[in-house]
């Protein structure tokens, strides 16, 4: 049950009415045995999807032992390729921030023309398969594809190097950061730009002390979305980076080396380093999302008083 005041009162200076009892309205009006049942169903869901195979994981990376198991994550070539899954993660995420930013503000702050076509653009890496992605860096970079005799020419590679994995992984995560910001940048509108430019705000200071501020759990959300999706990237990393050991494979790469190889130990060593690093990535987004609905609540919070 909650409780209301009845309104009007402390508008016109008179003391605060009856309080009125309202029944808490639901969305659906099932039983609690429905609830409880459809809750249990999720629940069983996830464990059978997401927290058994974590498990699992774990459960077979110390089958021999956290000998054998630190051992493995010791071993020289899982370490280049942490070091490179978090390398290619730090050039392909700031990038497509800078990306999305520019096109999000393009889309919903600025007057541009192919507008539609701009978002079918930045939707594309979603649509196409990471493995077609791949292939295409291939024929256009390889050294049979169409720019293949002018890099030959000039002595350049980027098939099967580090270069090669990180316009895959920019490409496969580039459309992350700016669809979280598109649709929150629409529902704000032009208006506090608008009255910054009549002020005489430069561009500048308008996207930093204006648009910045309004955009920035949501950016903070795409980032999120675009580390996770960079560390875990597989399909277009596979076909591009030749998966050269200790050169270009990256975590996902490596694991499955080493599982083809029946080093189960280690691969699954390795997949508990890409699990921890997944762990942790949902717990920072968990975390921006608790802050983010926290600071909601205190803003809404603040208009009902000023209301009053």
């Amino acid at each position: 049950m909650a409780t209301t005041i009845v309104p009007g009162a402390r508008q016109h200076g008179l003391p605060p009415g009856p309080r009125v009892r309202a029944r808490t309205a639901t969305a659906t009006n099932e039983s609690a045995l429905a609830r409880r049942a459809l809750i249990g169903v999720a629940l069983a869901y996830l464990f059978v999807f997401l927290g058994l195979p974590l498990f699992v994981v774990f459960q077979e990376a110390l089958r021999k032992g956290f000998a054998a198991y630190f051992a493995a994550l010791r071993e020289p070539e899982l370490l280049h390729a942490a070091r490179l899954t978090l390398l290619v993660a730090g050039i392909a995420v700031p990038l497509n921030v800078v990306f999305g930013i520019a096109a999000a503000w393009a889309i919903t702050k600025g007057r541009v023309r192919g507008r539609t076509l701009l978002i079918a653009l930045a939707d594309l890496p979603l649509a196409v398969s990471p493995v077609i992605a791949g292939l295409t860096f291939m024929l256009l970079f390889g050294m049979q594809g169409w720019f293949g005799p002018w890099l030959r020419a000039h002595d350049i590679r980027i098939a099967f190097t580090v270069t090669a994995v990180v316009l895959a992984t920019i490409f496969v995560t580039l459309p992350f950061v700016a669809r979280e910001l598109i649709p929150l940048m629409e529902e704000q509108g032009v208006t506090e730009e608008e009255a910054a430019v009549t002020l005489g705000a430069s561009g500048w200071q308008i996207f930093r002390r204006v648009t910045a501020p309004n955009i920035r759990w949501g950016l903070l959300y795409g980032i999120v979305l675009c580390n996770a999706r960079a560390m875990g990237e597989f399909g277009a990393v596979s076909v591009v980076s030749g998966r050269i050991r200790g050169q270009t494979t990256t975590l996902p790469l490596h694991i499955e080396i080493l599982y083809n190889e029946y080093d189960f130990t280690a691969a699954f060593a390795a997949s508990s380093l890409l699990a921890l690093l997944a762990v942790v990535t949902l717990a920072a987004k968990h975390l921006l999302e608790r802050s983010h609905h926290a600071a909601r609540a205190r803003i809404i919070q603040e208009q009902e008083e000023s209301h009053q």
